[in-house]
């Protein structure tokens, strides 16, 4: 890419040199020049032409000095435009003014043509340096504003409007997720297959940042549209996974807890795809886990089996879904908070408000981690049953 420079100078023996001097690299096409005679035509080029890279000027010039011009282009606000100020030998105080002013280097006169050479190869070694770090930053800010869109796509397909079904006095639900980063490979997702049956789902995809983020979005889509046929669980996982094999990539996986309540009795339908154990929390802060029924994780192999089992949540009781973020979270001694933290924060606070129950695990994993980097993505699901 050639660079284009303007020299400034009222010496009109000066231009030949300059053209004599960097034959071979204006016919490279490396470099390219353009002359003014003084302050005035200089400001007039530079308001023809945004492509000039370098100015070097004179300082004593008629019409318009070289210290003025540099004032000038001072106020233009370019940072992509270097200047190298050209003094008589010894002239320290007009070439500190010219430093002072924004000019980024200086050569002396008479001028020393290799040194000439020298400088402004330097200058626009350091121009195409800067130029690189604003491209660098022009690219991070667009990956942040890309990221940002991510983010909102990735919380709108998520629930979060609580309570979701205010008239129903049977039972409350309540989710929360934290990504680790802008976004996240969990999901959860909630939603009344008929007037009696609620779906709840929860899972964790491998991977993190956007192709997590991603995969998160389509096996959440397929599995709410798949579960919405009102087949049993097993037979949901059964077909997601399916798909997941045929249309994703071989080292994409996602682990999923899948169960229909039944808000009639209590009954609870489920199958686990290789997710972390649910809880179920008693009235009296009992906390035991589900029967880790089910099989593997989804998205690896294709016509796995997989098997339901059924359990019954009797009234007051809460069932607590999390993913590997409450467990795997670590503090700075890099020890987990793992499942025993875990149990005792659902038996501390069992007695509250299903909203507060949820919130208070979260802050009890963050203040545990303290000043830990979130590694993973914390999410957690609760349901409680309160009968007819």
């Amino acid at each position: 890419m050639s660079a284009k420079i303007l020299v400034v100078d009222d010496e009109p023996d000066l231009e030949q040199l300059i053209l004599q001097k960097f034959r071979k690299q204006i016919r490279d096409q490396v470099f390219s020049f353009v002359f003014a005679a003084n302050g005035v035509e200089a400001l007039k080029r530079l308001g023809e032409d945004d492509a000039i890279d370098l100015i070097l000027t004179d300082i004593n010039m008629p019409e318009m000095d070289g210290l003025t011009l540099l004032n000038h282009i001072k106020e233009l606000e370019n940072p992509l435009l270097r200047s190298v100020i050209v003094s008589a030998y010894g002239d320290i105080e007009n070439i500190r003014t010219a430093m002072n002013r924004g000019a980024f280097d200086f050569v002396i006169k008479p001028i020393d043509l290799n040194d000439l050479e020298i400088t402004i190869n330097k200058s626009l070694h350091d121009l195409m340096t800067l130029k690189d770090a604003i491209h660098s930053r022009d690219q991070l800010l667009f990956i942040r504003h890309e990221l940002s869109i991510a983010t909102e796509i990735q919380t709108s397909i998520l629930p979060k409007t609580f309570p979701p079904f205010p008239d129903r006095k049977e039972f409350d639900i309540y989710a929360k997720m934290i990504p680790a980063r802008e976004v996240g490979g969990d999901l959860y997702d909630f939603f009344l297959i008929d007037k009696s049956r609620l779906g709840c789902i929860i899972g964790d995809v491998s991977g993190k940042g956007i192709p997590a983020a991603m995969f998160m979005a389509v096996s959440k889509t397929l599995l709410k549209a798949t579960a919405l046929k009102g087949i049993p669980p097993d037979s949901c996982l059964e077909s997601v996974n399916n798909i997941l094999v045929d249309d994703s990539l071989p080292s994409m996986f996602v682990t999923v807890f899948y169960a229909v309540f039944d808000t009639r009795n209590g009954s609870l339908e489920y199958c686990n795809g290789g997710h972390n154990p649910p809880y179920i929390i008693g009235k009296d802060g009992q906390v035991r886990k589900l029967d880790h029924r089910g099989g593997v994780f989804l998205g690896s192999v294709k016509n796995l089996e997989y098997e339901s089992n059924v359990t019954m949540l009797q009234p007051g009781e809460t069932l607590f879904l999390y993913t590997d973020g409450i467990t795997e979270a670590m503090n700075p001694s890099e020890d987990m908070f793992e499942e025993s933290r875990t149990e005792e924060a659902l038996q501390r606070h069992h007695a509250l408000p299903l909203e507060q129950l949820v919130e208070n695990v979260v802050k009890d994993v963050q203040a545990f981690a303290g000043s830990q980097e979130q590694s993973d993505d914390i999410t957690c699901l609760a349901i409680r049953y309160f009968g007819k």
